[in-house]
């Protein structure tokens, strides 16, 4: 069990990244991506929302099947990853100001990142245990981290190379993205030893 759990711990954040090999949660990434510290932030954020997410999506599955409504799942968790996002932020500002201020525009925009919503589907397509997709969820949000982070450090260097001016902005940053997918899916058929 421990070798499964550390199979999908690497596989989920680094063969199968959710951003550089599965395309979710382009927008964040691209948009959210000028510093690293906004970018740590988003990540930081992601993972916590990920995480419960899963979680509470895994019961709701579970009921939505025994009420035989599954194929009002995406829609549920929609509904789930919007009310989690709300009830974070309104704890959060009663709570920890502090923290509050410091995720700042991060929580809002996780409302909308295809990534989590699409990390809760794809748990409950592969029907892992809860324990297996709370590993899923932290895994993945660490390679969302990973990959966001790695980005923001590029893009802040970009600032200070001669970028042709056609190129610079929205154009170079699709470029690097589509160059950093293809070093992460050079992971891919890497079999682990374990």
């Amino acid at each position: 069990m421990f070798s499964t759990l550390i199979a999908l711990i690497i596989t989920s954040a680094i063969f199968n990244n959710i951003i550089l090999s599965q395309f979710l949660g382009i927008c964040p990434f691209l948009g959210v991506s000028k510093s690293i510290e906004t970018a740590s932030g988003m990540g930081l954020a992601v993972l916590f929302v990920m995480v419960m997410a899963n979680i509470i999506t895994h019961f709701v599955q579970i009921l939505l099947v025994k009420a035989g409504v599954g194929y009002l799942q995406t829609l549920a968790f929609i509904l789930v990853i919007a009310s989690l996002v709300q009830m974070v932020e309104i704890i959060l500002k009663k709570i920890a100001p502090a923290l509050y201020k410091s995720l700042g525009i991060f929580l809002p925009l996780i409302t909308t990142n295809c990534a989590v919503l699409g990390a809760a589907l794809i748990a409950v397509k592969k029907n892992y245990s809860l324990l297996e997709s709370t590993v899923y969820a932290a895994a993945t949000a660490i390679g969302f981290i990973i990959a966001i982070v790695l980005f923001a450090g590029l893009r802040e260097n970009m600032k200070y190379s001669q970028v042709p001016e056609a190129m610079q902005g929205l154009p170079i940053a699709l470029i690097t993205t589509g160059i950093m997918s293809l070093a992460f899916m050079g992971f891919a058929g890497f079999k682990l030893p374990f």
